[in-house]
């Protein structure tokens, strides 16, 4: 049997106030059905763990051009794959700054929340998954082998970075959704 997140009416709110870029107060209305004591409490919220882990740049600029550097400041709690400045480098020549420009926000937007999981899920319940859904609306594929974690075909190279409002599981290629 297939181990998954399941979508709620709260997630979908969720999903309608990121895809808008409106600020902490509306994605709270989401109520995740995950744990919150499985990870570590941290002092810093996602964005400001990530900014300071100093490899997550280009996701931080990414974060600003859509619009949602507010909601993942938020209470959440959030769980993000987050790719490296090096896993965005790795894209073809030219998306970053295509993805950027004011008139494509909507993709950009897809494509950020598609590494976001409502709920604060730790590395030990990642590992027990086949798959998750998305902020964005979408499953990722999870896959356990050996030692390792793969979503959607990632390495996980990092996890259980530990935010005040979720947790980071750093990844070395950008998720992108179908369609």
């Amino acid at each position: 049997m297939s181990k998954s997140f399941h979508t709620s009416p709260g997630l979908r709110r969720l999903v309608a106030a990121l895809a808008l870029g409106l600020s902490a107060p509306l994605a709270l209305a989401a109520q995740p059905a995950a744990t919150e004591a499985a990870a570590p409490q941290a002092q810093a919220d996602i964005v400001d763990t990530a900014v300071a882990a100093g490899q997550f740049t280009t996701l931080a600029a990414a974060l600003q051009a859509a619009g949602l550097v507010d909601t993942l400041k938020g209470a959440g709690p959030f769980t993000v794959f987050a790719p490296t400045d090096e896993a965005f480098a790795a894209l073809p020549a030219g998306t970053v700054e295509n993805l950027l420009k004011p008139e494509n926000k909507d993709q950009l937007v897809a494509i950020l929340t598609y590494h976001v999981v409502p709920g604060r899920y730790p590395a030990s319940t990642v590992v027990t998954l086949d798959e998750a859904t998305t902020v964005q609306g979408g499953s990722v594929d999870i896959a356990t082998a050996g030692s390792g974690v793969t979503v959607d075909g990632a390495n996980v190279v990092t996890a259980d970075v530990a935010a005040s409002n979720g947790v980071i599981h750093v990844i070395d290629k950008v998720l992108m959704p179908d369609g």
